[in-house]
């Protein structure tokens, strides 16, 4: 018999826990208990998901038992939270309730809120539980295998974001410090024209004009280098200092020489990603057997036959590694740059001028936007390099 899944085991008693430690203390917490039918089904639902989880023989059957159990209780426990979290103060430790009978104990803390924490970690346990058995999952055709790569990302995120809101609302942690996930969504929502000036001019402006420049330079600095053997013993070891200036020192210089608006930016992205780039594409152009350049010198192969029949083509998946390296270093080069002096507009100036206003709220929205928009940019990358390199070893199905 399979070895019992200590997430399943971990998260019934924590079930059980949610509702004895508040009986045996002698008192009805406000969770679970007063919600009546509700809280006794929640109850149910998640201890008979966890029960029907622990053994991992029909793992197949079990994954809908776990999605049902552990969605069901966050649903309750997201909706519920806006009480708890009113009657949070009460239970911060050192302070005292409201009725002024002195400081709240961990016994009575542990009493009051153990419904509350016991369930979300046994939801918790089963979401955790539920990704892993969907990852192990192989499932037929190109289609289903594609929903499942989609689908374990996309559950582990909200899981994550579900956390991040449970956790701040449930302690009280000052939006000042980190603020829940609902509250950025509501300023993304409130604030989309002006998140849109600035992804515009920051990601539509500097990051691909930047990406462009830096990316095409370095990959034609390289098959330079790569055709003169001076360059590479010369200049290459100067390309490596350039690539260690800090960007903080580079960005003030720039805006000196193109100006406060995006193209000084783009130049510093240029200068971010032009070295990385330039040092794949020399692996990559190495990267063919010595026996193939043979076999094309024997052909009487010109180096430019040889350049695009053998050594570029083996050269995509380090010129595509390189540009995927380079969409992110874009993006957190042109928002630094930003900091340095620009137009009133852009997500560097947001976030800078945003944290001084204490808006922290806007400055995760910026940073969601950039997150997303990097994301979609390496996605798409990868799409193309999937494409173009499909004969790779690493993409064979």
């Amino acid at each position: 018999m399979s070895r019992p899944s200590w997430q399943a085991l971990l998260a019934l008693v924590a079930v059980v826990a949610a509702v004895a430690l508040p009986l045996a203390d002698g008192r009805s917490t406000i969770f679970l208990v007063d919600d009546g039918l509700a809280g006794f089904l929640v109850v149910w639902t998640v201890g008979l998901a966890a029960i029907f989880a622990v053994w991992p023989a029909g793992r197949e059957a079990s994954i809908e038992a776990l999605f049902i159990g552990a969605h069901a209780g966050a649903a309750y426990i997201y909706l519920f939270l806006p009480r708890f979290a009113a009657a949070a103060p009460a239970w911060t430790f050192g302070q005292r309730p409201a009725d002024g009978s002195g400081p709240v104990g961990f016994g009575t803390f542990l009493a009051d809120t153990a419904g509350f924490w016991g369930l979300f970690l046994a939801v918790w346990l089963l979401a955790w539980l539920l990704v892993t058995r969907l990852s192990l999952l192989r499932a037929g055709g190109r289609l289903g295998s594609l929903l499942l790569r989609i689908l374990v990302p996309a559950l582990f995120g909200i899981w994550l974001l579900f956390l991040w809101e449970v956790v701040t609302r449930a302690l009280g942690v000052p939006p000042v410090l980190l603020p829940p996930p609902s509250a950025i969504g509501a300023r993304i929502a409130a604030s989309l024209p002006t998140l849109w000036a600035d992804f515009r001019q920051t990601f539509l402006k500097a990051v691909i004009a930047g990406f462009a420049i830096g990316s095409g330079a370095g990959f034609l600095f390289a098959l330079l280098v790569d055709r003169i053997p001076f360059l590479k013993r010369g200049l290459l070891p100067i390309g490596n200092l350039v690539s260690a200036l800090p960007i903080i020192g580079i960005a003030p210089i720039m805006v000196m020489w193109f100006g406060f608006d995006w193209p000084s930016k783009a130049a510093v992205v240029a200068i971010m990603t032009f070295f990385p780039m330039l040092v794949n594409t020399l692996a990559g152009l190495d990267a063919a057997d010595r026996i193939q350049r043979d076999l094309m010198r024997t052909y009487a192969a010109s180096h430019g036959q040889t350049l695009f029949k053998l050594r570029l083509p083996a050269a995509l998946p380090f010129i595509f590694n390189g540009l995927k390296i380079n969409t992110t270093l874009a993006l957190i080069g042109a928002i630094v740059a930003e900091f340095f002096g620009t137009p009133i507009v852009g997500m560097g100036f947001r976030i800078s001028t945003e944290v001084g206003r204490m808006s922290i709220d806007m400055v995760w929205a910026e940073i969601a936007v950039a997150a997303l928009a990097g994301s979609v940019f390496y996605g798409v990358m990868a799409l193309i390099e999937r494409a173009c390199t499909f004969w790779h070893p690493s993409f064979r199905t």
